[in-house]
């Protein structure tokens, strides 16, 4: 099932992903695609917020993940800089996305093949200026959750 909703600006998108929180519950995986600057890392900040989590949240392009906790454990993945998927075995990834937490991955797409299904695609397109689309993608129970988030 898809939702696409429109965003005004960037602080439009971190109030989504602060909303898109409080549907999200441990081993929820939130893979995060769209071009470069759209906003995946404000949106990834906004989680952090509505999860709790007191920490400056910064994309790990360098490091792969970042961890941080608030009410659950958040991974906070950005693979842009993986060559190949398999890559991500030995940092762990089966760990994270396996354990207590929330992962949230920008630039999924790249890895696409080894993300288990059932997992929740967002995708952020540019529209115009500060505009954004943001398309979920996820399991209709799921969906139906973020729905319902959405709406308060």
């Amino acid at each position: 099932m898809k939702l696409t909703y429109l965003s005004k600006g960037l602080e439009d998108t971190y109030g989504f992903g602060y909303r898109l929180s409080n549907a999200l519950s441990k081993g929820d995986i939130v893979c995060l695609t769209g071009q470069l600057g759209a906003g995946k890392t404000s949106m990834v900040k906004g989680i952090a917020k509505g999860l709790g989590v007191e920490e400056d949240v910064t994309s790990p392009t360098f490091t792969i993940v970042n961890e941080y906790y608030g009410r659950l454990p958040l991974y906070h993945f950005d693979v842009y800089r993986i060559s190949m998927p398999e890559e991500m075995y030995e940092i762990g990834f089966e760990e994270y996305i396996y354990g207590e937490g929330v992962c949230v991955i920008e630039w999924a797409d790249l890895i696409k093949d080894i993300i288990p299904q059932g997992s929740i695609w967002i995708d952020i397109r540019y529209l115009e200026e500060d505009e954004r689309t943001i398309e979920i993608v996820a399991p209709e129970e799921k969906l139906a959750y973020i729905i319902e988030e959405m709406d308060r």
